[in-house]
């Protein structure tokens, strides 16, 4: 079987270490579900991270990278595209099995309690013979992948068998969390930038280390590994790590500003000046040579797209290069106008099934704008001017769909203006002016790179991407579509989302109808433990931090009501953010410097 670079393959017992076959520290899985328990009950990020970095101390090396993914509810990193498919239908059954239970019964306590891990706790804890700890965390591990890439002929069933076969030799608690793991239910509360805290507690007893450890992280995008590297080499090890063709590198990302002097005052003297597009963001791999040659696409949150974009694969083998990690923005094209489409027509481009005949309708074009490996070394340390030279060299003419982004290098902000108004004619959203003797800020955020988009009077100076939180139950006409309002929410510094604003417009009938069907599929019973609400109503429904809505206000002011002390007049949605996450939504500190942008 053919894995990414950079995966860890799994090793068998004949290679662990000990008498019993395993290393001598090797934790069992149920002293691994001590600790989710007690990061459970905890909503402190500080006291998230001493328990993960006692986790981590007592890990040994060849079981941390596993209790990384466990503990965020994975089993390989994102860009692997291995993923559970375990439905909480499949799970009832598999717990009605283990425990010889009706699932009728398993489906009503559900319905009570509104956690399928609370189920299985109470379930397994009323067994006549309560199973032991006998099963290390490697063990659960390595039953757990098995179940996810799982595939062929009646996989189904197959997957059914294997977890029934876990439950029954867990105890309750390991089996609480066993069971919420697969069905996307873990719900601690914390991300990857709370392990890397925890990684430098662990490794020199506070987080000065933090910087060290995410530099690495932001080339290999892979939590698992930097543990494992944390803990068994030295920083110097780690900052020896490079980007490598087929792992996807955290993307750049841009501050804003509110004047075209502003931006030259900031970035300039001199200034690159750049279109910036209304598509989405596309990491386009190469590596390989002839018969071999291989190419990888990752979207902006590092989801593996490659089977999406046929023509993207097709003019990426043709680059005259020998290996290649480039940075675009992919943008659907109307062959008869010859104009750009909107995103969302842009995005429906994004699909597992029909994608040869949607490929001919709304066919793409990658603009490159940044290369970060090129012929066998890293260049994300090289200033962007020299960088842009090196692209120049390979893209100077378009390959098939693939070409290199226009640019201008500008010292006065009337110039930028003019490129401004150009571009906005073009129906495009703005420009993006960038410092030319900066590296590539893998993972950052910074005036390295500025967005300059148009805005229009009596309007906040941009778009703020919410995360939606909650769901009212509509009134009058609205109560047919099953939703009529959303309680929308903005990520802190702490790993929490914190809300912003109520949502009622901006949506067509039919939009209302599809947000209904998100609503359904991923409400909660319960408030999730990240959310952070205050004086505002409370939804009719909770739904799990998932989606990513893009929003457009006239104005951004201060709110004892919400928790995140801002609100957003007169809200209107501008569409769904299929290519973000919820940890890459607006953060409550940008909203502050928008409402500061505002008041200037």
């Amino acid at each position: 079987m053919s894995t990414a670079p950079g995966v860890i393959l799994w090793l068998e017992s004949g290679d662990k270490l000990g008498s019993t076959g395993y290393n001598a520290c090797a934790m069992r899985f149920s002293k691994l579900a001590e600790y989710l328990q007690e990061l459970e009950k905890t909503s402190s990020r500080n006291q998230i991270t001493e328990i993960l970095s006692r986790v981590f101390g007592e890990a040994s090396e060849s079981e941390i990278d596993k209790i990384c993914y466990l503990s965020l509810g994975r089993i390989e990193p994102q860009y692997t595209g291995v993923e559970f498919n375990f439905a909480e239908r499949m799970m009832i059954r598999a717990m009605s099995t283990a425990y010889t239970v009706d699932g009728v019964q398993i489906l009503a306590e559900y319905k009570k309690k509104g956690d399928l891990g609370d189920v299985a706790y109470v379930v397994a804890s009323n067994r006549r013979h309560v199973a032991g700890d006998k099963l290390f965390v490697e063990d659960v591990y390595k039953k757990l992948h098995q179940m996810a890439v799982e595939g062929g002929k009646d996989s189904q069933e197959r997957k059914l068998e294997a977890m029934a076969d876990l439950l029954k030799e867990v105890d309750p608690l390991s089996a609480k969390y066993i069971v919420r793991i697969p069905v996307g239910k873990l719900r601690l509360g914390f991300s990857d930038a709370t392990i890397l805290d925890a990684l430098s507690l662990m490794k020199v007893g506070d987080k000065s280390a933090r910087k060290t450890i995410e530099g690495a992280y932001n080339v290999l995008s892979d939590i698992g590994k930097i543990a494992q590297q944390v803990k068994s080499h030295s920083f110097e090890h780690l900052a020896r790590e490079h980007a490598v063709p087929g792992i996807p590198v955290r993307t750049s990302l841009s501050e804003r500003l509110p004047t075209a002097e502003k931006i030259i005052e900031k970035v300039g003297p001199k200034v690159a000046v750049e279109p910036k597009y209304d598509g989405f963001r596309t990491q386009v791999h190469v590596w390989g040579a002839g018969k071999v040659r291989e190419v990888r696409l990752f979207s902006r949150n590092h989801e593996n797209v490659t089977p999406m974009f046929p023509e993207i694969i097709e003019a990426a083998k043709k680059l005259p290069i020998e290996d290649g990690i480039f940075d675009g923005e992919a943008i659907g094209f109307d062959p008869e106008t010859k104009r750009f489409v909107l995103f969302q027509q842009t995005v429906q481009r994004k699909r597992k099934h029909d994608v040869e005949s949607k490929s001919q309708q709304i066919p793409l074009k990658v603009f490159v704008f940044d290369v970060l490996y090129l012929n066998g070394e890293d260049v994300i340390a090289r200033p962007f001017s020299e960088r842009r030279k090196l692209l120049e060299e390979v893209l100077g003419k378009s390959v098939g769909t693939i070409m290199l982004t226009r640019q201008l290098v500008i010292e006065k902000s009337g110039e930028l203006k003019s490129a401004f108004d150009e571009y906005i004619k073009e129906g495009l959203e703005g420009v993006m002016a960038k410092k030319l003797d900066a590296p590539y800020a893998a993972g950052g955020r910074g005036f390295h790179w500025v967005k300059y988009k148009k805005h229009t009077e009596g309007e906040v100076f941009d778009t703020i991407d919410c995360v939606l939180m909650g769901a009212y139950r509509g009134r009058g006409k609205r109560a047919g579509f099953g939703v009529g309002g959303f309680l929308l929410g903005v990520p802190g510094k702490d790993g929490k989302y914190y809300s912003i604003s109520n949502l009622g417009t901006g949506l067509s009938d039919a939009q209302f109808r599809t947000m209904n069907k998100v609503v359904e599929k991923l409400k909660t019973e319960n408030k999730p433990e990240e959310y952070f609400v205050g004086g505002t109503r409370t939804p009719d429904v909770w739904v799990s931090p998932k989606v990513v809505l893009e929003v457009l206000a006239d104005e951004i002011t201060s709110s004892p009501r919400h928790t995140s002390k801002y609100s957003l007049r007169f809200p209107r949605l501008i569409k769904v953010r299929e290519d973000k996450n919820p940890d890459q939504a607006t953060t409550v500190h940008e909203v502050e410097t928008l409402y500061g942008m505002q008041a200037k």
